[in-house]
């Protein structure tokens, strides 16, 4: 699905429902969301799966709307299995994947999983940038945070230790950080705890912390 410039808040919450769930034949309806990742909890994942996949990032590779790392899509266990049995993707060691993650954490990648409601295990793992993912577009763009995804971290502010330099405000995907009269604004509500902003930031005023 693409984002057309003239749908309706409706609309997109609409399309964005309808790819979070989908119906089979016994009317059992089967409920996803998208879930946004530090780097430490999908390394956490990665060390644990017993098969891992990379393959490219179905959004990037279509919207080439930036020059960002594309083969950063990550597949694990029955996700990769099925990969391997479709033959597209491959197949990689725990320090490629490793190595992959990293990649994407420094090109300023959103870390982003999607788990169907009342199931544990993580199939897929995509790292994603506002400008070529759908989700991230439509959160910057109309809001409606909480109905595409969630998080178990979030990200602290300390004013006292910031020195208003604005660098994390470019890596911010979400647009939880912005400048206002030269100094820096943080909106909690907006913010999804992916960690990226803190890679940017030279004087250690940004840290995360649990999602209470």
């Amino acid at each position: 699905m693409g984002v057309r410039g003239d749908w309706t808040r409706e609309e997109l919450v609409n399309e964005f429902e309808n790819m979070s769930g989908r119906t089979i034949p016994v009317d059992i309806r089967i409920e996803a969301r998208q879930k946004i990742m530090c780097l430490d909890e999908v390394k956490q994942i990665l060390r644990g799966a017993r098969r891992v996949v990379v393959d490219e990032c179905e959004c990037r590779a279509k919207m080439r709307r930036c020059e960002k790392p594309v083969d950063v899509c990550l597949f694990l266990d029955e996700g990769a299995d099925k990969q391997v049995e479709i033959g597209t993707g491959r197949v990689i060691s725990l320090d490629e994947a490793l190595a992959v993650l990293e990649r994407t954490y420094e090109g300023g990648l959103v870390h982003v999983a999607l788990v169907e409601k009342g199931t544990d295990p993580v199939k897929y793992i995509c790292s994603c940038c506002a400008c070529c993912c759908q989700a991230i577009t439509v959160m910057q763009k109309f809001g409606y945070h909480d109905v595409l995804v969630f998080s178990n971290m979030i990200m602290t502010h300390s004013p006292e230790s910031c020195n208003d330099c604005g660098v994390c405000v470019e890596r911010c995907n979400f647009g939880a950080l912005t400048m206002v009269d030269g100094q820096l604004m943080f909106e909690r509500s907006k913010c999804f705890g992916c960690g990226v902003c803190l890679a940017s930031c030279p004087s250690g005023a940004l840290f995360l912390q649990p999602r209470s």
